[in-house]
């Protein structure tokens, strides 16, 4: 694969194309041993970073680097293209929901994603030493992480998300291993209230998800510790779905899960069957279904309702794990009106 370029400070228009997996116009600095993304803009709503750019790794996103208020800057301008940009196409970074960074990614400048508004999920590698200050300021919509560890040590960015985002998070981590552990950071709320008879601000916290968001040690997270949260957490005010959502998440990708946190979790979930069932016929997860299905033991009138619901969703593989596990606990009663 050949690269090609426009040098910006010295104005030669000798711009080509090259192939990749998203649409990019991106402005660079090319190192001796890496590159460093100074400014990029995509007409993607889905969109992956290229991994390198003239052979060398990407390393760095600059301040400001993906803004959609892009700022003039030298460097080498480089045009990629995923099978041709199509006509009426709009390059900004406010439309990007999905966005995947480079695998050797280290360094997030200052800002980095300042008013990256649509973002929504974010993929990394967990290879990144440096947090900018304001890098995910106003992605209000960002809640979701997908993060490969590269190697035994765990990196800071976990760390990094639920100490910048009260909100709830929903973090898949995987390991060099091929273990898989799903970890869900309920919300929380920060709230200064004026105090006026006493001339002060009253400092507020208001959701259970405080806890959770601030966990880590050195900047790491220990499971057993995440794991240990979760009797205090449903002593608070808390809210159930999102409590069915991290009790079966944990249990469904059990990384360093004890066998005293699985049977708390599991408790949880048999005594709010209907719930759990809800949820997951609504993401359409059957699969999700049939694990539950495996450690609890919901009552006919729950199976009954769970299995109209999934026949109203159309969810035929649902309806069939339903009516198999109704004839198999109650072969007397079972429903004999749903067909697939």
């Amino acid at each position: 694969m050949v690269y090609y370029s426009r040098n910006i400070t010295q104005g030669v228009n000798d711009t080509e194309t090259v192939s990749g997996l998203s649409n990019w116009r991106l402005i660079v600095r090319r190192e001796a041993d890496h590159v460093i993304i100074l400014r990029g803009t995509t007409c993607d709503v889905r969109a992956a970073l290229p991994d390198t750019l003239f052979g060398l790794p990407v390393t760095a996103l600059e301040r400001h680097a993906l803004s959609p208020e892009q700022r003039e800057t030298g460097g080498e301008e480089v045009l990629i293209t995923c099978g041709g940009v199509p006509a009426q196409a709009e390059w900004n970074t406010r439309l990007v929901q999905d966005l995947t960074f480079p695998s050797g990614l280290t360094r997030v400048g200052d800002y980095a994603l300042l008013n990256c508004v649509g973002l929504k999920t974010i993929r990394l590698h967990d290879s990144v030493t440096h947090w900018g200050g304001g890098a995910l300021m106003n992605c209000r919509q960002l809640d979701t992480f997908f993060l490969t560890r590269t190697g035994a040590e765990q990196g800071e960015s976990l760390a990094f998300f639920a100490g910048e985002l009260p909100r709830e998070l929903d973090v898949t981590v995987n390991y060099p291993d091929g273990t898989v552990a799903r970890l869900l950071f309920p919300e929380y709320q920060e709230i200064y209230e004026e105090n006026c008879p006493a001339h002060h601000f009253d400092y507020v916290i208001s959701g259970a998800g405080y806890p959770y968001h601030h966990c880590f040690r050195q900047k790491q997270l220990r499971l057993k510790e995440y794991d240990a949260l979760w009797p205090a957490y449903l002593g608070m005010e808390h809210e159930p779905e999102a409590a069915v959502r991290l009790a079966w998440q944990r249990l469904r990708w059990p990384a360093e899960l004890t066998d005293k946190a699985a049977s708390r979790y599991r408790a949880y979930l048999q005594a709010h069957v209907p719930e759990a069932m809800d949820w997951l016929l609504k993401t359409g997860d059957a699969e999700g279904l049939q694990f539950l299905l495996s450690f609890t033991e919901p009552d006919h009138e729950t199976l009954a309702a769970a299995s109209a619901q999934a026949r109203e969703g159309q969810n035929t593989a649902a309806v069939a794990i339903l009516i198999e596990e109704q004839h198999r606990r109650f072969p007397a009663g079972a429903l004999k009106s749903f067909d697939l």
